[in-house]
């Protein structure tokens, strides 16, 4: 049997390499056969089980600094004597573990749900003679699944039948490739007849194949069947698979038999593992976290060495109060060295903020609700709002550098419309149906046939047969039975036809051609027939000459219903215009030039008659080519250029793939915020190199460089140092890079460093030619290059999957290509517009809240902690509190977590509206700007120096008079950490409303409200005798404390030494050195925004008159806001229009919605 393999030409694969799939798993009966083991249907992208949920978040969770610290001082503080209860480090690190794992777990939840719907699915397999229901985890490899017209193929099937009784069917593999466009794929001719559940419950065969891999365009392997007890062998390749994701088009229906099921799939072999994703800005917590973990122990250790270098006098190490015990004056010095040193670790562990953990989740995931709710995001065509699967990346959203998108379904609708055509050098335009030459109307009556000249009547019918476009009807009943095969021409109108064609040009040519009044109806065996202003003609097929990306065109040659030959030829103007010898050939070039110029796809179409005597020439040359053993190929090339010559030009075609709305301002928007845009398709590189020009993302004015087709890594290199050189030579120009699949495979070899130095001295850089692993590898090559950039992948389909997983942010579009980018990306959206406001608007704001907050916790950690370390030096390093336990463990949960919160969710640095018209106020946030080691250092120094402030401050009150009472009373040490601790509180709440520049009634409520709990609080808890406690240290300290008025005058004289400074600072360099950002706040309102911030939320709800009244009201009342009628319109209808739309984006988003900005109102 090898050897009759051989000599098919067939090299069987490696024995230990292959899987044997028994056809409907009918295993052989003799010996001792032990199936082998596949992997199950099951899609699976959620992280976690039920069963290793616990375990894995746990250890997940432990790996963060903070909360393994946290965990080893609540361990200290169970083992040892410390100043401070168990609880106060045990209560937190419980609520912030727990709060964690419930939003991990819901997110992980989701995904278990969106994975469930697609092994859910519904499927059919032929199962012990009949046709079976089942769900698609339950297919096995061996079975045999049907798959209907329009379904998705569930697993990787080998076709066996479909209804055609040549065993063809037809897909798209836009989901896996990018690529919209029809592939014929084949069943073997021993297969090919068991159409019927029967006749394949008969069928004995086994498939040999590779195992799996993720290479789409690759699979060696041979189906055996034994047919009246002969076995015969046929080779099995990539046109006999049909991929899992792909979807049957143009046939009713296929039986196949599955072998590569679930994760083995070669689409799900093409998405790269789930890791997990981390921010830059958690990046730089942990990196604080260690520095304040450095401070932490230099001051445990600087006290634990004063302590003892405190008590080596012995007045000091064993005073008359408190004597030692004897088993104390026993223990081992080291031992208490050691002991000592984790007392004070536990009495300052508070330095390192365990709450801002916690508070950091609970800000992303409540904030991750603003981008489902920003109406701006939402798309009412498809019914279809924002989506956030994870949320442990809002903040990367303001910090991107590079965005790799794919092309088709991504950038483009993916439909293509027929636009302009020049016939015998004059251009014509469709109008309403009709071919109109340009500068000219359609003054012909509706409904009358128009009159069309010799010539244009032959351009359309050579672009209405020279094609390989498939038909569908809907009627499927009129081509039952017998009779004409072109039946359907009669039965009933031809717009009831649905094209399907190997490229979406040739469909909207053809579709172009049917409504101007030739249309081709159908193809059967080697008859084409076209219908003329409903006069049908038919022509016989005698040869197709194949598209190929080195010629660059395509030709059929027909024999016309009067007998004669003719060969018509389409292609680029570059592979047709040089071959042509008559015709406008000078007008037609122009007139290419300028569809070109609009962006418009262009081909020109030329035809050749052929004397008997020239084609019986032709025929032999192609015949011979043909059959040909031996360097077939190149024997073909030679035959296609002998018959593609002489030509004459018919004229030229200019077709638009409509592009997504604002596709281009998108771009644009993102070039201008500083961001590279790269685009990575599958497709050829014609249709990338026509899009990217079309969508803005390369300039007609930019110079393109091409690395294509190289054969080699030295012919690679060469290349590369040429462009390198021209890069060099031309550093005036923009330069715009093309590079396709193959020679990105080369470059990445050997020459990853030459090609990385091109690509960033390049504007604009497009990859075609694709597969889903290698847009993975470019996006890899970026993410590690030297300056570590934060990368966005954006694409619809499952070739997509790979590059979404691999970029720090995966965004997916929910397009018409299936949901596997969606559920497997980190953001998904309908449109590639809405990508500018996700970054510019909700970016900014997630990374300045969070930067915001992470530099906060640190600054009011310290101002907490600092006042403790100081006190050790007035209490001979005793270990005594500063503050009372409660007040320790309430600090961070509950006095000063809610201000930084909401400040968190709503804050806005400057208006949505202006952040989208000044796309270059994102470039003030990039490279983590706001987490910069000097404003980092900022906040520490500032932290320290309030510390010392609140110490020192209130030190110099009761330093040398503690009876601040007006009966002589004196204050003890409580009274001295309630003063300190309550200028502490206040302070740094003022703090943050100094930070604050977008301020809701909810700012209002929590940054007075928090204030305000903390002495209702300190009241009642001082107040009241409690049981539960075993000591009663703040019994009626706090009341005494406000009962003194030098204690009153002592905190407001320490908040304002505190937070002049500030203000003075922020004054200064606001009006000598301001930001680019800072200048926008200063924008009048009239720049920033046509409307009123009152008139857009009284437009958006109630129109003009609601308008007129509030803005009225308010005018009165503040004389600031000035309304006026005529901004807002309420058209008959009762709907909502803007005067000004060019100067107001019509931005509905909640975060605008909610409050009123106090900058402007």
């Amino acid at each position: 049997m090898v050897e009759l393999i051989a000599l098919m030409g067939f090299d069987p694969p490696h024995q230990s390499d292959t899987r044997t799939v028994y056809v409907a798993n009918r295993f052989p009966q003799h010996g001792h056969y032990v199936p082998q083991r596949f992997a199950d249907n099951r899609i699976i992208s959620s992280k976690y089980t039920i069963w290793n949920f616990i375990p894995k978040n746990l250890f997940e969770q432990f790996r963060r600094i903070a909360n393994f610290y946290f965990l080893i001082i609540f361990l200290v503080q169970l083992m040892i004597d410390t100043p401070t209860s168990p609880v106060t480090s045990g209560l937190p690190l419980f609520f912030v573990i727990t709060v964690t794992a419930i939003k991990q777990g819901y997110e992980d939840w989701l995904r278990h749900k969106a994975d469930n719907e697609v092994n859910g699915a519904p499927v059919f397999v032929v199962r012990s003679g009949s046709l079976v229901q089942t769900r698609s985890k339950n297919i096995r490899v061996g079975d045999i699944v049907r798959v209907a017209k329009d379904e998705t193929f569930p697993a990787d099937l080998v076709l066996l039948s479909s209804d055609r009784s040549e065993g063809t069917c037809h897909i798209t593999t836009a989901s896996l490739d990018g690529e919209t466009n029809l592939k014929t794929h084949y069943s073997v001719a021993e297969t090919a007849v068991c159409q019927s559940v029967s006749r394949l419950e008969a069928l004995q065969a086994v498939v040999e194949c590779q195992q799996p891999e993720a290479d789409l365009y690759r699979f060696v392997g041979r189906i055996t069947v034994t047919h009246h007890g002969e076995e015969i062998v046929r080779p099995l390749g990539p046109e006999n698979l049909l991929l899992r994701g792909a979807r049957l088009k143009n046939t009713k229906e296929i039986f196949g038999v599955a072998v590569y099921t679930g994760m083995e799939s070669k689409m799900a072999l093409n998405y790269k593992c789930k890791s997990q994703k981390r921010s830059a800005v958690e990046k730089s917590m942990n990196t604080f976290l260690i520095i304040y973990l450095g401070i932490l122990l230099f001051e445990a250790v600087l006290s634990t060495i004063l302590k003892y270098a405190w008590q080596a006098e012995d007045k000091w190490d064993e005073p008359f109060y408190n004597h030692k015990t004897e088993q104390e004056r026993n223990s081992s010095p080291i031992l208490k060295f050691i002991s000592d040193f984790l007392a004070f670790l536990v009495l300052y562990n508070f330095i390192i903020p365990i709450s801002l953990y916690v508070t950091v989740e609970m800000q992303k995931f409540l904030g991750s609700f603003f981008i489902g709710w920003d109406l701006d995001l939402y798309h009412e065509e498809s019914d279809q709002k924002a989506q956030v699967n994870t949320s442990d990346l809002n903040e990367e959203l303001g910090q991107v550098e590079y965005v790799f998108t794919d092309k088709t379904g991504t950038l483009t609708e993916n439909e293509m419309q027929f636009r302009e055509c020049s016939i015998n050098g004059t251009k014509y335009q469709e109008v309403n149906g009709k071919l109109v030459p340009e500068g000219l109307m359609d003054d012909m009556p509706d409904g009358s046939t128009p009159h069309l000249t010799g010539e244009e009547l032959l351009f359309l019918k050579a672009v209405s047969l020279c094609h390989t476009v498939q038909i569908s009807y809907d009627q499927p009943e009129c081509l039952v039975g017998g009779g004409d095969p072109f039946s359907h021409a009669n039965g009933f109108s031809t717009n009831h036809m649905e094209y399907y064609a190997s490229s979406p040009d040739e469909k909207a040519l053809v579709e172009a051609t049917k409504r101007l009044g030739v249309a081709f109806t159908g193809s059967n065996g080697d008859t084409m027939e076209i219908k003329t202003f409903s006069k049908a003609e038919k022509y016989k097929l005698l040869h197709v000459l194949e598209f190929d990306a080195n010629r660059r065109r395509m030709s059929v040659i027909l024999q016309t219903p009067s007998g004669g030959k003719v060969l018509f030829t389409k292609g680029a103007e570059s592979a047709i215009l040089p071959f042509t010898t008559s015709g406008e050939i000078e007008k037609t070039r122009l007139h290419v030039d300028e569809f070109a110029l609009k962006g418009l796809r262009t081909l020109v179409v030329a035809c050749r008659h052929f004397s008997p005597e020239e084609y019986i020439d032709v025929d032999r040359h192609l015949n011979a080519a043909r059959t040909a053993l031996q360097q077939r190929e190149e024997r073909l090339q030679e035959a296609f250029s002998y018959i593609e010559r002489d030509l004459q030009l018919l004229g030229a075609t200019g077709v638009e793939d409509k592009l997504q709305d604002r596709v281009q301002e998108t771009i644009e928007a993102l070039r201008l915020a500083g961001i590279k845009v790269w685009v990575l398709t599958g497709d050829k590189h014609e249709t990338a190199v026509s899009v990217s020009l079309s969508c803005g993302h390369f300039h007609r004015t930019m110079n393109i460089l091409e690395l294509l087709q190289q054969r080699s890594d030295n012919e690679c290199a060469e290349q590369l140092r040429r462009l390198a050189r021209r890069i060099k030579e031309d550093h005036v120009i923009q330069h715009g890079l093309v590079v396709d699949g193959a020679s990105l495979s080369l470059a990445l070899r050997e020459h990853e460093k030459l090609f990385m130095e091109v690509c960033k001295n390049c504007s604009a850089v497009l990859c075609c030619r694709m597969a889903p692993l290698q847009k993975a590898k470019v996006v890899r090559l970026l993410k590690s290059s030297p300056e570590k950039p934060i990368t966005l992948a954006i694409g619809d389909g499952a070739n997509d999957v790979s590059m979404i997983q691999e970029a720090h942010v995966g965004i997916g579009i929910m397009g018409k290509e299936g949901r596997q980018a969606v559920r497997n990306s980190d953001y998904a959206i309908a449109r590639f517009k809405f990508l500018a406001k996700l970054l510019l608007v909700h970016g900014h704001f997630y990374y300045i809240r969070i930067a915001t907050l992470v530099q906060y916790f640190f600054y009011k950690n310290v101002c907490f902690i600092t006042p403790q370390f100081l006190y050790q030096f007035f209490c001979l390093f005793s270990q005594q509190t500063l503050y009372d336990s409660v007040y320790l463990t309430l600090y961070n949960i509950c006095f000063t977590s809610l201000p930084i919160l909401v400040y968190s969710l709503f804050e806005q640095l400057v208006h949505p509206h202006v952040l989208q018209s000044k796309p270059v106020l994102y470039r003030d946030i990039s490279k983590n700007s706001l987490l910069s080691f000097r404003t980092f250092l900022y906040w520490t120094l500032l932290g320290f120096c309030h510390a010392f402030v609140f110490f020192f401050g209130s030190y110099i009150l009761m330093g040398e008079d503690t009876s601040l009472m007006g009966n002589g009373q004196m204050f003890g040490n409580w009274t001295f950490g309630t003063l300190v601790f309550t200028v502490m509180v206040i302070t740094v709440t003022l703090k943050l409303a100094l930070e604050t520049h977008f301020w809701t009634w909810m700012n209002h409520f929590v940054t007075w409200g928090s204030i305000a709990f903390y002495f209702i609080f300190s009241l009642f808890y001082g107040g009241i005798i409690w049981p539960f406690l075993h000591t009663q240290d703040m019994y009626f300290v706090f009341v005494q404390l406000l009962s003194s008025g030098s204690a009153w005058f002592s905190i407001i004289i320490i908040i304002i030494t505190c937070l002049f400074p500030d203000v003075v600072k922020k004054v200064f360099y606001r009006h000598l050195q301001p930001t680019t950002t800072q200048k926008s706040q200063s924008l009048p309102s009239s720049q920033a925004q046509t409307l009123s911030c009152v008139e857009s939320l009284c437009c958006y709800q109630h129109g003009q008159s609601g308008c007129a009244r509030l803005a009225h009201l308010l005018e009165q009342m503040t004389g600031q806001c000035q309304a006026s009628a005529n901004h807002c319109h309420t058209s008959s209808n009762g709907s909502r229009s803007w005067s000004d739309p060019e100067n107001f984006s019509s931005d509905r988003s909640i975060l605008t919605l909610s409050p009123i900005d106090g900058s402007q109102c």
